[in-house]
């Protein structure tokens, strides 16, 4: 097993930054996934691992040895593209072991490694068919297969599930990660898909204009993001944001919610910001709670889509966006209802001007202000 370290590397073309100062280690046998936007520098990310793109300047080290000027197949790394990039007049057999017949490998190791990787795979009853005779799923494994039978020390995926269906990307990422778990071998892995990374990841990699927001493991960038990008980024549907406005700084946080109500005693500390300070308070579609409001008070219902295990309620919280609440697939919400909420005080999150999270402070019991307006008042859930 091998582990990687990428020490302030950067990567521009033509005046324009792609990579800015990234540093990251990942550790022998770690399953990493590289996530976010379109045009975010991910893919170009790793293909300078693989060293498909040059570096402009930084380290670039795999077990500890430099390798930013060694070629790709002297860095002991495989890749799976996208594209698939089969030969289409070559058998199964043939594609898995092309790399190996360029590094002149003998004959015998070669049939053996090709043989062995395709009883991993599930390809040993389709060695002699050509692509075309295959299913995607079936083309996607032997892709992975060329890059397995090399047994490179890192192997590298590139949106590599993105041309199949959504049944097919389930089974695909399940054989994925079993295969990791089989081989134990350090993977790196690129996708836009934030289900994907969530369930495959040992450590997810958020990056944002070429430059790193956050590292650390699904759960912890999950619960608890370090930048309103990130807590935007992961989730479906994703967290919910609104303008609130800092009355009393502190150790704890009073926070007025336009069109809401009032929030006291939050547990974030603003008291580096001023009062008045505009911040956005951030809440998770899974974690509000909703109670029919009596007569005009609350929020209105705008409209209700039911996917069988649950539920979204979207609702006018006086936004340009509708805010969403995930309810359970029974409840009985329609559009024109008024509820009020009840959000999880502990799952919440408060971020300053710049985007940032506010830091967090000891829990501390948040009660609704007597001088909330009384219409869409804030009903919060008892700790």
């Amino acid at each position: 097993m091998t582990k990687l370290k990428l020490d302030n590397v950067k990567k521009h073309l033509g005046g324009i930054q792609i990579l800015r100062d990234i540093s990251l280690e990942i550790a022998s046998g770690e399953f990493v996934v590289f996530v976010g936007p379109s045009g975010c520098g991910k893919s170009t990310l790793l293909r300078v691992i693989a060293g498909l793109e040059s570096i402009c300047s930084g380290e670039l080290l795999i077990d500890g040895r430099r390798v930013n000027d060694l070629e790709p197949r002297e860095r002991g790394v495989g890749m799976v593209f996208q594209s698939y990039a089969l030969y289409p007049h070559m058998s199964v057999y043939d594609n898995i072991g092309f790399g190996l017949k360029l590094a002149k490998t003998d004959k015998h190791s070669l049939r053996e490694r090709v043989l062995a990787t395709a009883r991993m795979l599930q390809l040993d009853k389709l060695l002699q068919r050509k692509p075309k005779e295959l299913s995607g799923g079936q083309r996607q494994r032997v892709a992975m297969g060329r890059a397995m039978a090399r047994e490179p020390d890192i192997l590298l995926f590139d949106e590599p599930l993105s041309n199949l269906d959504a049944a097919l990307r389930v089974q695909m990422r399940n054989e994925i990660a079993r295969l990791h778990g089989r081989l134990g071998t350090t993977m790196i892995y690129v996708t836009h898909d934030q289900v994907e990374a969530m369930t495959l990841a040992d450590k997810i990699v958020v990056l944002n204009a070429g430059r790193v927001e956050q590292v650390g493991s699904p759960r912890e960038l999950y619960e608890r993001p370090n930048s309103q990008f990130v807590a935007g980024f992961l989730g479906s549907p994703r967290m919910n944001f609104l303008p609130v406005r800092l009355l009393v700084p502190g150790a704890t946080s009073q926070v007025e919610v336009p069109a809401l109500g009032r929030l006291s005693a939050l547990p974030f500390d603003s008291s580096t910001l001023a009062a008045d300070s505009p911040l956005t308070l951030g809440m998770r579609p899974e974690q509000i709670g909703l109670q029919a409001a009596i007569g005009d008070a609350g929020i209105e219902v705008l409209g209700v889509e039911y996917l069988g295990s649950e539920m979204y309620v979207h609702l006018d919280a006086g936004q340009e966006e509708a805010l969403i609440c995930r309810c359970d697939a029974s409840a009985a919400w329609r559009a024109g209802d008024r509820v009020e909420l009840q959000p999880q005080i502990d799952n919440l999150h408060l971020f300053d001007a710049q985007g940032l999270a506010l830091p967090r402070t000891s829990m501390a019991t948040t009660e609704q202000s007597n001088s909330a307006p009384a219409a869409r008042p804030v009903l919060l859930s008892s700790l």
